[in-house]
């Protein structure tokens, strides 16, 4: 597993939002148990505090829940939880641009809708 860091964005957060998108993906499972933070901070030569605080913000989020001596696990919702903010969030801040950049180029939104789904290199006829 690897990330390219993002000098602009603090390490916590990215790591976070890694998480988030590997629960989201389906690569890590509700129910499911989370590396130890001291693997993560191996995995990626991080400092484990760095780590935990990632772990943290997941916890305060309700997507990971803490089991007493057995580590960190996905909470069950998670996945529902986290599909219904990035949907939202989509629909709030990246759908207006798209809808914009689509207006600005003149694109017609029934050829865009057709052409989804279309292998590459193939246009829609």
């Amino acid at each position: 597993m690897h990330i390219s860091w993002n000098d602009n964005i603090p390490i916590y957060i990215q790591l976070r939002d890694h998480m988030i998108a590997l629960i989201l993906s389906g690569a890590v499972a509700e129910g499911e148990a989370l590396p130890s933070v001291r693997t993560v901070a191996a995995d990626f030569r991080l400092n484990p505090i760095t780590v935990s605080k990632a772990f943290q913000l997941l916890v305060e989020t309700g997507l990971v829940e803490k089991r007493r001596g057995r580590g960190m696990f996905v909470a069950e919702g998670a996945h529902r939880q986290l599909l219904a903010a990035e949907r939202a969030k989509f629909l709030t801040e990246e759908w207006p641009a798209i809808v914009s950049r689509i207006r600005q180029l003149g694109l017609d939104p029934a050829e865009l809708l057709e052409s989804v789904g279309q292998p590459k290199g193939d246009t829609p006829s």
